[in-house]
């Protein structure tokens, strides 16, 4: 598929050197061939191309089924339902197929990520500033310490119900910055 830099190939003719510039014709060309199976590496050693302006050409030039079969985002309500699928038997690769999703890696990245979250939640130790500890420093400090930890669990558990619920019932539940208090 690679061919001498300088032949020429329906009217397009192939660069010489590295300092001249890609013809408009060519770059789709080399877009359409990476897009047809010519390896990257393979299409960057025929033409004399760095990896970051065929990166770039793909952005610009790909077509939208080329776009498409890219890393996919998957929002936080499609995680929790495949996670729920799993933790009630489903196999990943049963859950992959039913929810439509690209990788087994990505659903056992989110199983990781969920193992590790509910790690860091289900750290519950009561207040531990109610302990009568010694009224030495560093004793206190530690118990302001934990406690710190404790209200920043909490924190971050609260927020992750208020996103829930904001997701769930399609209404915004935090004040927005700025918004004007209520007459009485």
């Amino acid at each position: 598929m690679c061919m001498e830099t300088n032949e020429v190939k329906n009217g397009v003719s192939k660069r010489k050197a590295a300092e001249h510039f890609f013809d408009k014709r060519l770059i789709k060309e080399i877009v359409q061939a990476v897009e047809d199976g010519l390896p990257r590496i393979e299409a960057q050693k025929c033409y004399g191309m760095s990896e970051t302006t065929l990166c770039r050409w793909m952005a610009t030039y790909g077509s939208p089924e080329y776009h498409a079969n890219k890393l996919r985002v998957y929002n936080p309500s499609l995680k929790r339902s495949v996670l729920r699928a799993i933790e009630s038997g489903m196999s990943i690769t049963e859950a992959r197929i039913s929810f439509g999703i690209k990788s087994s890696v990505s659903i056992s990245s989110w199983i990781r990520e969920a193992s590790r979250e509910n790690a860091d939640l289900s750290y519950c130790n009561p207040d531990p500033m109610a302990k009568k500890t010694k009224n030495t420093e560093t004793d206190e400090v530690k118990a302001l310490k934990e406690a710190l930890a404790y209200a920043q669990l909490k924190i971050r558990a609260l927020d992750t119900m208020i996103d829930i619920a904001e997701e769930q019932l399609k209404i915004d539940i935090r004040k927005k910055s700025g918004a004007r208090q209520s007459s009485k």
